[in-house]
């Protein structure tokens, strides 16, 4: 299982990203759209495309970041939203990452590292915050793939991994999935403790 950058980077050069719902997802959209504070520092890690990204922004969040190991994908925002600050697009590894943050936002990426990574994101996450900092979006609630991206979970081990860094305000089934990943996330808004 290669999920190296040069891998992650050939899956956007052969446009092999069927994650990619080339728009913001609804249940991200609708908590975005409740965020009154617009100033505050956003991180979405593994943002790929990051149609997040682009709606933050065009919606006056002027300081939101991307990490992603791919190269194309950060050309891709900066193409796309040509005024998006070119060092909020960070072509890197997360958890080489230096920074604080108030809210960091998962779409995809938890799902997409290798399974023994998960407690080493779940820390990574909890130093990236700063303090009352917020984990919000969605995981899988399914099991999926053993041997590639996207891994599945479930909510019972999710709650084992993030309880000892994060106090569980909401960690729900959502109800206004995109397509066919209705009924197969969780809505996940988690605090740093």
């Amino acid at each position: 299982m290669d999920l190296s950058a040069n891998a992650w980077e050939n899956r956007y050069l052969n446009n092999d990203i069927g994650w990619d719902l080339g728009e913001v997802s609804t249940p991200l959209k609708e908590y975005f759209d409740q965020l009154e504070n617009k100033e505050i520092k956003i991180l979405i890690p593994g943002g790929g495309n990051s149609y997040e990204a682009e709606y933050l922004f065009n919606n006056g969040f002027e300081n939101v970041f991307v990490v992603d190991v791919s190269k194309s994908a950060i050309e891709n925002i900066q193409k796309r939203i040509p005024n998006f600050p070119s060092k909020h697009l960070i072509n890197g590894d997360l958890f080489e990452l230096e920074n604080k943050f108030d809210l960091i936002i998962e779409q995809t990426f938890f799902c997409a590292i290798n399974p023994n990574l998960r407690e080493a994101y779940v820390i990574k996450m909890n130093e990236l915050l700063k303090p009352n900092g917020k984990l919000v979006g969605l995981m899988f609630n399914v099991p999926l793939n053993k041997d590639k991206p996207p891994f599945g979970g479930n909510k019972e081990a999710y709650i084992a991994f993030f309880k000892p860094h994060f106090n569980i305000e909401k960690m729900d089934t959502c109800y206004n999935s995109f397509g066919n990943r209705k009924g197969r996330e969780l809505f996940v808004k988690l605090h740093k403790k």
